[in-house]
């Protein structure tokens, strides 16, 4: 392998928890609820879906099944999608909504899995190309500073910024034309089975990691490593 190409949320960093991102929210606008209250509002809303990079929603609203099929593709769409499941749960004050999405893009809310930081490390020292290829609304190039994982990162192909998303073949073809890497020789980690394997359409090996808590996958990463390795002992 000359590259890697790796998924943002749930394969090199994951959002706080539900209940801490309310939490935070709540505390910065002042705003008292009661500690049962708090944790049923937190279910309430991960059931919704309203948090990017949380859960899954269990049910897409009929009148938001169409903002969030291509919600990814502007940042406006983004926003709308998530603010708009968000208003399903009630809150103290409605202005929350938004101050909720707003959290979400900032450095503090994620947190980088223990070994990411070692991979991509290890990978910048074997002379391997490293890009981000996210389906996302906002640009996560600020978490990547904040925790210290830029330097390791050779490009970011976002797709708000193309106006597609994974699994289109076309946004891992521009990560690997921007790093000069054959699709052939290089591989996509994700954790998304879907939208991360449609590099395989472009002729990448694919490798899934699961999208769990950071307490509960210390080392899910260091597999490439391996992956990396033997390709490297073929050629």
């Amino acid at each position: 392998m000359t590259a890697v190409l790796f998924d943002f949320s749930g394969t090199l960093f994951r959002i706080e928890s539900c209940e801490a991102w309310l939490r935070t929210v709540l505390a910065e606008a002042q705003v008292p609820l009661s500690e049962a209250e708090l944790a049923r509002t937190a279910r309430a809303l991960a059931e919704a879906g309203a948090q990017p990079g949380g859960a899954a929603p269990l049910v897409v609203p009929e009148e938001l099944v169409g903002v969030w099929e291509v919600r990814d593709q502007t940042p406006e769409l983004h926003r709308a999608a998530y603010t708009g499941l968000s208003r399903r749960v009630p809150l103290p004050v409605p202005e929350l909504h938004d101050a909720l999405y707003e959290r979400h893009m900032t450095p503090a809310a994620w947190r980088p899995y223990p070994d990411a930081a070692e991979v991509l490390r290890v990978l910048k020292e074997r002379g391997i190309a490293v890009g981000v290829v996210s389906n996302i609304g906002w640009d996560p190039r600020p978490v990547f500073r904040e925790h210290g994982l830029d330097p390791y990162v050779d490009t970011y192909v976002l797709s708000y910024r193309h106006g597609v998303r994974k699994p289109d073949p076309r946004l891992f073809a521009t990560a690997c034309a921007r790093l000069g890497a054959d699709p052939a020789r290089t591989l996509m980690v994700g954790d998304d089975r879907r939208a991360d394997g449609g590099a395989a359409a472009l002729g990448c090996a694919v490798h899934f990691v699961d999208h769990l808590p950071v307490t509960e996958r210390p080392d899910g990463l260091r597999p490439v490593l391996d992956l990396v390795g033997r390709s490297a002992d073929r050629t």
